[in-house]
């Protein structure tokens, strides 16, 4: 879902519904969306007093009324009708929003935690990570500062999983956000008919179609750029 603004649009025939940030704040919050809306580059919104205050994004400017409309017309765009529409892209926000806080416990080593299974210093695990990171070789999540690394794509003695690294080198070459990488390498994935990505690549009869899903994935991370 795109942060621009939406065109301005037409007051609707009648003028302006009063109650139409009210109800489309209770919508939201009904579906658990309500908030996805900053992460989205949405308006968001204030319950102050018993009252519903939208404003335009990232700032406290209130919301025209024009824009309100717009907005209300984008989320309920999916589906054949508006009254019943899903905002799929804060619905897929909140899932990834999940699945991040599933992968970040326990999901990941740092330095220290790969060079314990390589059985080397942390300043030359770190310089072997980062190597391998500028050949599109490994997989690095920045969070908060920290660099983790995924621990699905190592093996026992820390080394990236050779089945991977052809995988691992067409999302990033695609440029596909790691944490977006991170998610589809370890979640059930609809190119592959609901089955984990990383897990199917250990399967050599499987692994070719593994990596036609990355290079499907990562065209479409190109197209939508």
């Amino acid at each position: 879902m795109s942060s621009c603004s939406p065109a301005r649009v037409d007051p609707p025939e009648g003028g302006y519904d009063d109650g139409l940030g009210e109800r489309l704040a209770t919508w939201l919050e009904d579906l658990g969306l309500a908030d996805q809306l900053a992460a989205a580059g949405l308006p968001t919104y204030d319950r102050a007093h018993d009252e519903v205050r939208w404003r335009e994004p990232g700032t406290v400017e209130p919301l025209p009324p024009d824009r309100l409309v717009e907005l209300d017309r984008q989320l309920r765009s999916q589906g054949d009708d508006p009254a019943h529409g899903i905002p799929v892209a804060l619905v897929r926000l909140r899932r990834e929003a999940r699945v991040r806080a599933e992968l970040l416990d326990g999901g990941w080593l740092d330095y220290a935690g790969v060079a314990a299974l390589r059985g080397v210093s942390e300043n030359a695990a770190r310089f072997a990570l980062h190597k391998a990171s500028d050949r599109r070789s490994v997989l690095l999540v920045q969070q908060e500062g920290a660099t983790l690394v995924p621990s699905f794509q190592l093996d026992g003695t820390g080394q990236v999983r050779e089945e991977l690294l052809t995988i691992l080198e067409t999302l990033l070459a695609a440029s596909v956000d790691p944490w977006r990488a991170w998610i589809w390498l370890t979640t059930p994935a609809a190119l592959l008919g609901g089955d984990v990505p990383h897990e199917v690549a250990r399967d050599p009869e499987e692994l070719p179609v593994v990596q036609r899903a990355a290079v499907a994935l990562g065209e479409r991370a190109r197209a939508s750029r």
